[in-house]
């Protein structure tokens, strides 16, 4: 057993007879030391707020905690690089993105692990429990059962619903290529872009990538190109499938503007990537802990490629703690019913904005770098920088706003913007 490993299991235990196991436990908001403190809290001052939530179930917003809270819900069918390895053995992945949850923006979560791989018992238990939370997290499910549950439940809750998994690889990426596009003068419509893996994630980065204007997408699965030739294609490839001669990743690589690999280590070849379009392509290697081709060696056969991975050792990671977290802020913050894609491609647009700021020196020495200036080694935000909360939260609140699922009417975003500041300085100890 590795040093790294017997410190991450001992991280997970208690540290001492007052602590627990694992990672989350409650926070209380409210004092009970005294008599009457106890008295408001439980019985019986606790049934003067359940009347008026009762006469307006609105009210729950306002006397509990269910406008920061988030369900982190997941069936453990496909859990970080690990798959199938259960509900219960995903829990410590759940709890973990409770951390980020609160850590990067202060919002709580309750990790829920359901016991059941069936796509009507999932969307059942979650329609149930949803109206106690704020927004619910769907986590490490496998596809293309993830696309049927979380489409169904955006149709039936009454809060924001979002397969991370899915959308939140597609908000930082698409942050990515906004800013190459502006570099490099490009325009989306005449792009060539390759993605590697059609599951969730690689599905939901291409919908968004058609979204800002791409028309030429050529995707690739397990068994090689998705053409209009096959037969063993689910309806959520199928949407992806051409006319092509392109069969393998190789002959899908030529000339290309763009490549997204979200499969496996090492499956791009130096050579193929001498053949990408003649002028600034770009490589968003994604495959974790080894990235479908490392950036050196993607960088040797072409000075002029763009890279980012999702490791945090190179330039342009690509950190979905970039985007979950203050989606979420923003649709709370405004009692939203729904994420809409509006308001996933304003989070985007905000993080490329961020990127094009002057970036602070306490967040470049985080890095370990004093070079962080917009341009190819840096055209997504750091995790470090606090003003991702304020950016992506303010833009997705706005979003809701204008697209009318915010139960929040009366919306000032210059004072909103301020108070995410004052929340942001928290969160650094300011």
């Amino acid at each position: 057993m590795s040093t790294f490993e017997q410190e991450s299991l001992n991280y997970h235990k208690a540290r001492n007879e007052f602590d627990t196991n694992g990672k989350t436990g409650t926070l209380l908001t409210k004092p009970c030391s005294t008599e009457k403190e106890l008295a408001m809290a439980y019985s019986p001052g606790v049934a003067y707020p359940c009347l008026e939530i009762e006469k307006d179930i609105e009210k729950a917003y306002e006397y509990t905690n269910k406008g920061n809270l988030v369900a982190v819900v997941s069936d453990g069918t496909a859990v970080l690089g690990l798959g199938d390895i259960g509900h219960l053995a995903g829990k410590p992945v759940m709890e973990g993105k409770g951390v980020l949850f609160k850590t990067f923006a202060n919002v709580d979560a309750v990790d829920i692990e359901i016991n059941t791989k069936d796509t009507e018992e999932i969307i059942e238990t979650v329609a149930r429990i949803a109206d106690s939370f704020g927004g619910i997290n769907l986590e490490d499910i496998s596809a293309p059962r993830c696309f049927e549950i979380e489409e169904r439940l955006k149709e039936i809750c009454n809060v924001p619903v979002f397969h991370d998994d899915q959308h939140g690889t597609a908000v930082i990426t698409t942050a990515g290529l906004i800013n190459v596009l502006e570099m490099t003068g490009k325009e989306a419509a005449d792009l060539k872009v390759v993605v590697i893996g059609a599951g969730a994630s690689g599905i939901a980065c291409a919908n968004m990538y058609k979204q800002l204007g791409v028309k030429n997408i050529t995707m690739l699965d397990s068994k090689g190109v998705i053409h209009s030739g096959r037969d063993d294609l689910n309806k959520y490839k199928q949407q992806f499938a051409f006319e092509t001669s392109d069969r393998t990743l190789e002959d899908a690589m030529k000339d290309a503007d763009m490549v997204l690999g979200l499969s496996g280590p090492d499956l791009i070849k130096p050579e193929w990537v001498k053949t990408m379009s003649e002028e600034s392509p770009i490589i968003f290697a994604c495959a974790n802990p080894v990235p479908e081709i490392m950036p050196p060696l993607a960088k040797e056969a072409r000075p002029d490629v763009i890279v980012g991975t999702g490791r945090s050792d190179y330039p342009n990671q690509v950190n979905n703690v970039l985007g979950f977290p203050q989606i979420f802020r923003g649709a709370l913050d405004v009692r939203a019913t729904k994420i809409t894609e509006n308001m996933k491609m304003a989070a985007s647009r905000a993080l490329a904005s961020l990127a094009k700021e002057p970036v602070p020196d306490h967040v470049q020495k985080a890095h370990g770098r004093d070079d962080m200036i917009f341009g190819t080694e840096y055209i997504i935000p750091s995790p470090f920088d606090r003003r991702v909360l304020v950016y992506v939260a303010s833009a997705v609140a706005q979003a809701a706003i204008e697209d009318g699922v915010a139960r929040i009417k009366d919306f000032d975003l210059d004072a909103y913007r301020a108070e995410l500041q004052r929340l942001a300085d928290h969160l650094d100890g300011k």
